[in-house]
């Protein structure tokens, strides 16, 4: 175990899976006590809360989109650990369609957890920061939210407005010890996007189209995310706020037909 989270109560939403479960790995093995979440509590939540531990995590149901879940979470998580010093805003959604196809339904279910969902989490983590003067809150925005694929709309709406929210909620702050930024992962080998590879009709060539794109030639790790989300929320980066960072091989510098 290491110590760069030592002493450190952190949130991580959508963390049963993915990134997000990546992350609270990482941040554990830093020495940090962990409250990981879900909206659902099934086979994925299980095995977190068995891999972390009951002694230094804390499992939480909670729907980010339901502003009076989030509440409660960030009050089981201080009542637990005592403090909070540590947010990561990951729970998202896709949801990909042609513009005028898009439902109004559709609509509020993107912005519901891409956009709403990361600011009722952090409305309600806030005040605990202020309270202590300090905190790190780090969000997972999108490399849809610097470039815009066609056929992927709302998706790059929600993630464009994260990355605005992040620089103004890490400007409002600043001066009462609060950091806030992001990170733009790109392609990551998530079983989200196992999936989806698997349902192509040869999963093989799709794999090797998709690492073409790419100017390292391989599609990144959840790993390789966190390992960015530690240290925005580490001390190491308390000069860096307001901030997004692009973890995605590079292909969002490179010119595609």
């Amino acid at each position: 175990m290491g110590n760069r989270l030592a002493g450190k109560v952190a949130i991580v939403t959508g963390s049963t899976m993915g990134i997000g479960a990546a992350v609270a790995r990482r941040f554990a093995a830093e020495g940090a006590r962990v409250v990981i979440n879900s909206h659902r509590d099934d086979g994925h939540a299980a095995a977190m809360r068995a891999e972390l531990g009951e002694e230094r995590s804390l499992f939480v149901q909670a729907d980010v989109a339901d502003r009076a879940a989030t509440r409660r979470m960030v009050d089981r998580a201080v009542e637990r650990f005592g403090q909070l010093d540590i947010l990561v805003n990951n729970a998202g959604i896709n949801v990909f369609s042609d513009p005028l196809a898009l439902t109004q339904e559709d609509w509020q279910r993107c912005m519901s957890v891409d956009l709403d969902g990361v600011w009722n989490v952090t409305r309600a983590a806030l005040p605990r920061m202020l309270e202590r003067g300090a905190g790190s809150i780090v969000n997972i925005a999108s490399v849809h939210g610097h470039k815009v694929i066609p056929g992927c709309f709302p998706y790059p709406v929600a993630k464009h407005a994260l990355i605005g929210l992040t620089r103004s909620l890490g400007i409002e702050y600043a001066a009462r010890g609060i950091r806030v930024n992001s990170i733009s992962p790109g392609l990551i080998m998530t079983e989200q996007i196992r999936a989806w590879l698997d349902s192509c009709e040869d999963p093989e060539a799709e794999l090797r189209r998709q690492e073409a794109l790419l100017p390292c030639r391989r599609i990144g790790a959840p790993e390789e995310v966190a390992y960015t989300a530690l240290f925005l929320a580490s001390d190491e980066a308390r000069f860096i706020n307001a901030t997004d960072i692009l973890v995605d091989g590079g292909r969002s510098q490179v010119y595609h037909d």
